[in-house]
């Protein structure tokens, strides 16, 4: 974390200075840049993200009359907390947070049926997936750690609670098309508010979606389970450890250690449900679900002291067809001005831990583009790849999400490759070869927008695919030698980051600096504005792959030591070094061609947008000319 660059302050170093002309205040302006419409996961990411940006005016909306208290998910996966850390939060959640380091699988035992025995045990997370743990964490304390943020930001921003949408509409013209009607949700007071744009974060059930028409499709698997966080005495051994067990008769069940040591959840199988008799299974009380969960660990016992949280719910996988208010069939005349994010616009079971971990991506994706248009940057057909971005990897995580709730069920789905009889065995290795989803990273955006260009030079970087998130690297800071992540240099700011790895002769990059420094067309020059930081478009990283006491910062290109601040002051903190202390390397850890070097551009949630040869210099400002405006 870097501060102090415009001076020192006392205190907190990360409140930032209030801006005096446009910090929040409980009463709502008539008009509003961005209204975010709902405070979970995904309503907290996106405002989180926008808090920061002082030149345009975010409210966020809440029904409820309060933060939550208790959430209902509770895993974050490893690509969740990477996100997260760019807020600079993810240090202080995983420390609070209980790890699931491995999974246990349970089932029928081959010599009795009528009792259960452990099958198998896997790591978890797949060596080298992430930096980060997958962690099990109340979702109240995870938003409470996005509204400190947001309090900490330079708008001061705080959701108004004890407010509903109840219509809205766009108009054809104006500054503020959006225009948008909220009550109060205890007296019926309405209020109208315009807006530049709306987000709709506001569950399964939005009103949002509801108002541009769109609707949530797919089916019910008509199977019911209950959850419930509980305090318990138990002598089952693998209490805490994320366990997966499957009885001969009873069900199944999903243990889910939590944190504090103690809490732990149970997802117990309630079985099929008659679509035609849903209030008996809705009536279950939380001891016949205790009692269920008993039967599914015998032998051993379960001894409950506490319930912290029950419901009963339904298996449901659905989807929207558009994430925003245009019809395909208008993309071409229409932009978009109202959008949709997480239950939203698509519900998954909670048996993969999908939900909060697909929707803060959704939240991640559009924020940087809503920055980017409102700063008058971006063109505003940038806007159209949120939905042609996200509403394909919420569609593939669905399929998974059917398959992997019907095997956890004992359902076999036709499209499987296993065997109809889902055995322990079968679901472990299932579990096995498809970590890259529950672990987060398998999201890979095609190159069907003008974000994601063509892999045609994947073979410099073989370890960073185009479409993927930038995989992170332990690397050396020359300034201070100190061994960091070469990935947490990413900052929710709007930024693009362009790593350069250096060649072998080092003349192509060499070149490459005094293309972005001098040359005319270099994009740094085209597309950051006067006056502005000149890492505040793209911010160039430098990476050698020789040992950091055989290099001098003074010796480094300006494009390297940029001046930033209203002082001046030298930023020496972007030039970086393989680690010959204790590795790995990360040349070879990410394939990296040590003869030609490579450019990693990377977009500002993360995602590699293109692997270029150091020569291409022209090919990058070719990229931003498709999305960013050229200074005038």
């Amino acid at each position: 974390m870097q501060f102090y660059m415009n001076g020192f302050q006392v205190g907190d170093p990360e409140i930032q200075p209030a801006d005096s002309g446009n910090t929040w205040t409980p009463q709502l302006p008539e008009c509003v840049d961005v209204l975010v419409v709902g405070s979970g996961p995904a309503g907290l990411m996106l405002t989180a993200q926008l808090s920061t940006e002082a030149s345009f005016v975010t409210r966020l909306i809440e029904r409820r009359d309060g933060p939550l208290e208790i959430g209902q998910a509770d895993g974050v996966s490893a690509r969740s907390i990477e996100l997260l850390h760019t807020f600079g939060i993810g240090e202080k959640l995983i420390r609070e947070a209980y790890w699931i380091n491995e999974t246990a699988f349970w089932g029928p035992d081959e010599t009795d049926s009528n009792i259960i025995a452990r099958s198998g045990r896997v790591q978890d997370t797949a060596d080298d997936s992430s930096e980060f743990p997958h962690v099990v964490v109340n979702q109240a304390r995870l938003q409470a750690y996005l509204l400190e943020y947001m309090k900490k930001s330079a708008t001061r921003l705080e959701p108004n609670y004890g407010l509903e949408l109840s219509d809205l509409h766009v108009s054809d013209s104006g500054d503020y098309p959006v225009v948008a009607t909220l009550n109060e949700v205890l007296t019926g007071v309405e209020t109208v508010i315009r807006a530049k744009y709306v987000v709709g974060c506001d569950g399964a059930r939005s009103a949002v979606r509801s108002a541009i028409g769109r609707e949530l499709k797919g089916e019910s698997a008509n199977h019911a389970w209950g959850v419930l966080d509980v305090l318990a005495r138990t002598d089952f051994p693998d209490v805490r450890l994320k366990s997966i067990i499957q009885s001969a008769e009873h069900g199944n069940i999903l243990l889910i250690p939590r944190e504090g040591d103690y809490l732990f959840r149970i997802y117990v199988d309630l079985g099929e449900v008659d679509p035609n008799q849903r209030s008996g299974v809705r009536s279950l009380a939380q001891d016949d679900v205790i009692a269920r969960a008993q039967k599914v660990l015998h032998p051993y016992s379960l001894d409950v002291k506490s319930v912290v949280w029950f419901s009963i719910y339904e298996v449901g996988q659905r989807v929207t067809d558009g994430f925003d208010d245009v019809p395909s069939e208008l993309r071409d005349s229409r932009l978009p001005r109202v959008f949709i994010a997480g239950d939203a616009c698509h519900t998954h079971s909670a048996k993969a831990g999908q939900g909060m971990n697909v929707s803060m991506p959704d939240a991640n994706n559009l924020a940087w583009k809503l920055i980017s248009v409102l700063r008058g940057r971006a063109v505003p057909e940038l806007l159209h790849t949120y939905s042609a971005e996200r509403q394909p990897i919420a569609q593939g995580l669905i399929d998974f999400d059917k398959e992997w709730s019907g095997m956890m069920a004992g359902l076999h789905n036709e499209h499987s490759p296993l065997p109809q009889v889902v055995t322990p065995q079968n679901l472990q290795e299932y579990y096995v070869k498809t970590r890259p989803y529950t672990t987060g990273v398998a999201t890979r955006y095609k190159p069907t927008t003008v974000l994601t260009t063509e892999d045609l030079h994947q073979h410099l970087a073989t370890g960073y695919p185009v479409g993927k998130r930038f995989h992170s690297a332990p690397v050396i800071r020359l300034a201070d030698a100190k061994r960091v992540q070469l990935g947490h240099v990413h900052k929710p700011d709007g930024a693009f980051r362009l790593y350069a790895f250096c060649d072998r002769s080092g003349t192509h990059f060499s070149d490459l600096m005094t293309f972005l420094a001098d040359s005319p067309q270099s994009p740094l020059r085209l597309f950051t504005p006067a006056g502005a930081d000149a890492d505040s478009v793209i911010e160039v990283l430098g990476i050698y792959p020789g040992h950091h006491r055989d290099l001098h910062i003074d010796d480094q290109p300006a494009v390297l030591t940029p001046t930033q601040g209203i002082f001046g002051l030298t930023d020496v903190f972007k030039v970086f070094t393989t680690d010959h202390k204790t590795g790995p390397d990360i040349f070879d850890l990410r394939g990296i061609s040590r003869d030609e070097g490579a450019m990693i551009l990377v977009r500002p949630d993360q995602y590699v947008a293109a692997v270029l040869p150091l020569t291409r210099g022209p090919e990058l400002t070719a990229y931003f000319d498709r999305i960013y405006k050229r200074l005038a």
